[in-house]
Formats: C-alpha cells, structure tokens, sequence
C-alpha cells in the first residue's frame, strides 16, 4: 500500500533563507512555500506604468513605491508575498536589518490575470485586510479597461470601480489620481470581455 506524503512545512526563517538565495520568486503560507510564475507582457507594462505614474505623483512627498520585488509581510499571520505595486509613506518598516521585506504598506495595487485572480480576490486580500496599516487595495485586469479599489472605512472597505479610460483612480490616502490612459498606455486588449464590467 502506497503512503502519501506529507508536504513538508517550513519556519519563516527557513523560507528567508531559502527565498533570499534562490533566483525565483515564492510566497510563503501557513508554513509553505509556493513558487509564482512569470508576468505576461500585459501585466508588466499595467504594473510598469502604475508604478511610474505614481512616482511622478509623489516624488516630493515623503512615500515610497516598490515594484513586484519587494517582499511584503502579514505580521498577524506570517504571510509573505510579492504585491505588484506597494507604496509606503512615512517611515518604512522593515522585518530585518536586511530592509527586504516591508511591514508597512498603504496601498497595495495587484494586475489580475485567470490564473490569479480568483486568488488575489479572495484569500490574498484576506490576509491583506489584516495589514492594519493598508488603506488602499487595487486591482487592475488586464484584458479590459478596469480598475478595482478597496479602501478601508473603519472595519470595513468600500469598492469603486472605474472602467472608462477617460476617468480617474483618486487615491485618497496618497492626495493623487491617476487615469485609465496612464494605467493602460501601450497596452493592447487581445481577448476582452464584451460588457462584463465585473
């Protein structure tokens, strides 16, 4: 009779040690360690020109915006994961000396794609929710015009959407906005969804 194994778990220690070392990228959760794949052309451009619009926003305001390398930690649960955008104001906190995995993220902006979304959703943005210091939650698809942001009203989040490229995401808690036209520049809808909005 074949006996299954059991996926070892791994301390956070561990999954530094090895994370730091390797030369892909992983998350850790609850103790596992999963490996993330490669970006399309799509989604590196969304997050490429998020992360430069905002920079020309808040060059001269005390924040900072890290782009897909920055490892960012859930404190309450021991989560560690790669947001695609994340910007901080203020002081950063930082785990370690090594100033690699940041604590203190105010908004957190990820590109969605079919094989993440459902994730980046549900489970990833509950463990998000629990970033006491996250005030913005952004989703961005990348086979339509169409932004998500979550952002945190005392216990709960309050969802807008923007789907015309002509319109504005307003950052409350960073005092800019960006529009559609800067998110999307050069990017080309190959298979988009005909009226879902979703």
């Amino acid at each position: 009779m074949a006996v299954a194994s059991i996926p070892r778990t791994y301390t956070c220690s561990e999954y530094l040690a090895l994370e730091r070392a390797a030369d892909s990228k992983s998350e850790f959760v609850n103790g596992h360690i999963y490996a993330m794949a490669g970006a399309s052309r799509q989604h590196v451009l969304i997050s490429g020109n998020t992360h430069i619009a905002l920079d020309s926003h808040l060059r001269d305001k005390p924040c900072e915006i890290y782009e897909s390398d920055m490892r960012t930690k859930v404190e309450a649960t021991g989560f560690y994961t790669y947001p695609d955008v994340v910007v901080v104001c203020g002081e950063p906190r930082f785990e370690s000396s090594d100033g690699d995995v940041l604590l203190n993220p105010i908004v957190i902006i990820e590109v969605l794609s079919s094989s993440t979304e459902a994730y980046d959703r549900g489970d990833k943005f509950a463990q998000y929710r629990k970033l006491t210091s996250l005030k913005e939650y952004i989703l961005i698809a990348q086979n339509r015009a169409l932004v998500e942001q979550y952002v945190r009203q005392g216990n709960k989040w309050l969802l807008t959407e923007v789907s015309n490229l002509a319109d504005v995401v307003v950052f409350e808690s960073l005092g800019c906005s960006i529009s559609l036209q800067e998110i999307y520049r050069k990017v080309e809808f190959t298979n988009p969804i005909a009226g879902d909005l979703r």
